[in-house]
């Protein structure tokens, strides 16, 4: 257990409630219970089992149980409830970002596999959702997530598609007001695609071709190129250190809180 943690969490979830002027003090549930958890602890306890060696909420449970006063279940509820609240943060944040931003933007999708691939073909809770996608890891049974990222390292737009959902009209979608120079890997190219994105003096698309293309690349293009790898960085540690990716859930809102809680847990870190 680090408490320590879950303090300076607690202190950040503050400053963000504050720099935002969010308000996160609902005082019931859907229900009109009374709240056992506020919802900023919820969120902060969310945040500390991502931020955190903690791999499960039950094991976060066990640690504040005495703290948290309520039932696991309504504790599982608590933190599923308030990734809402991730998810507003998180819009805010990549507003911002859009704003201020670096540049150099960086373009990348990633899988999200929601179970073991042997399990696939029995997969419920997301069945309405996952699908079989190939990656290269080879096949996996889940989601996909197309993130672009500036070159300081600010998310500044997600999205979760159908993993057989066509890349380059995602690309439009997440990118249509974001400006700069945006770097994408050959999973990209399209003439179309970088045609229909350039806007003169405003935003550039850059897309690293095949090496099987004739295609004549100055240095400072390939500069660009070659710094892709921040952004699958990105992907990596938010699939090994913040829990991205799970099959624990027994529900959709379970799945999707887990991922947002993830990314805000990255985005905070």
């Amino acid at each position: 257990m680090h408490p320590e943690i879950l303090t300076g969490i607690k202190h950040s979830i503050t400053q963000i409630i504050k720099a935002f002027n969010l308000d996160l003090t609902h005082k019931t549930n859907p229900q009109g219970r009374k709240l056992k958890i506020k919802n900023e602890d919820a969120l902060a306890f969310a945040l500390y089992q991502h931020t955190s060696t903690r791999a499960t909420k039950k094991s976060v449970y066990d640690d504040f149980r005495s703290a948290i006063g309520c039932s696991y279940n309504r504790f599982v509820v608590a933190v599923n409830r308030v990734a809402v609240f991730a998810m507003i943060i998180l819009f805010r944040i990549m507003r911002m970002g859009k704003i201020y931003g670096h540049i150099v933007k960086y373009t990348d999708a990633t899988d999200i596999p929601v179970c073991l691939a042997k399990n696939g073909g029995r997969h419920k809770t997301m069945k309405h959702f996952a699908d079989w996608g190939h990656s290269g890891k080879g096949w996996f049974y889940g989601i996909k997530m197309t993130m672009t990222r500036d070159a300081a390292g600010n998310i500044l737009a997600l999205r979760f598609s159908h993993p057989g959902a066509n890349d380059r009209d995602i690309f439009r979608s997440v990118n249509k007001d974001i400006h700069g120079v945006i770097v994408a890997d050959a999973g990209y190219v399209s003439k179309d695609l970088e045609r229909d994105m350039f806007i003169e003096g405003m935003r550039r698309i850059l897309i690293k071709p095949y090496k099987t293309m004739k295609k004549l690349m100055t240095r400072w293009q390939e500069k660009l190129y070659n710094s892709r790898f921040q952004i699958e960085f990105d992907f990596r540690s938010l699939k090994m250190f913040h829990g991205l990716v799970t099959s624990l859930p027994r529900s959709i809102n379970g799945y999707i809180a887990n991922y947002l809680h993830a990314i805000l847990s990255f985005v905070m870190a």
